[in-house]
């Protein structure tokens, strides 16, 4: 079981992550993975993530993680020099970031404007 979840979170926005996963003692050889990624895009936007793994099975592969961070300044500066402007390369990275989760949407025409949305955005 992978359980994955993504936010960006922009202005004064406040995202919260609470998440658990559960695996009872008749669920042996259970391999699970749990992880919360968050993109920080203002100063003032803030995230609270708390995953967490409950395991009461002894034969288990189980792990999880979190990560809260904004866009490298080095990354920026990279597409910078290779002729991007300023918010062209943000938005290329905050695609790049966002991609994960709408390459995974079934519907072509919700995907396209999801994708559309997260450029026009920035």
């Amino acid at each position: 079981m992978i359980n994955f979840t993504q936010c960006i979170v922009d202005d004064r926005a406040h995202a919260v992550f609470n998440g658990k996963v559960f695996v009872p003692k008749a669920a042996q050889l259970t391999d699970a993975k749990q992880l919360n990624r968050n993109l920080l895009l203002s100063p003032k936007a803030r995230v609270d993530t708390k995953p967490q793994l409950e395991i009461v099975a002894d034969n288990v592969k189980c792990a999880h993680g979190a990560t809260v961070g904004q866009l490298d300044p080095e990354e920026v500066f990279y597409l910078q020099s290779r002729g991007l402007d300023r918010s062209t390369a943000f938005s290329l990275l905050i695609q790049a970031f966002a991609i994960d989760v709408i390459e995974r949407i079934p519907v072509p025409s919700l995907r396209d404007a999801l994708g559309a949305s997260v450029l026009a955005n920035r």
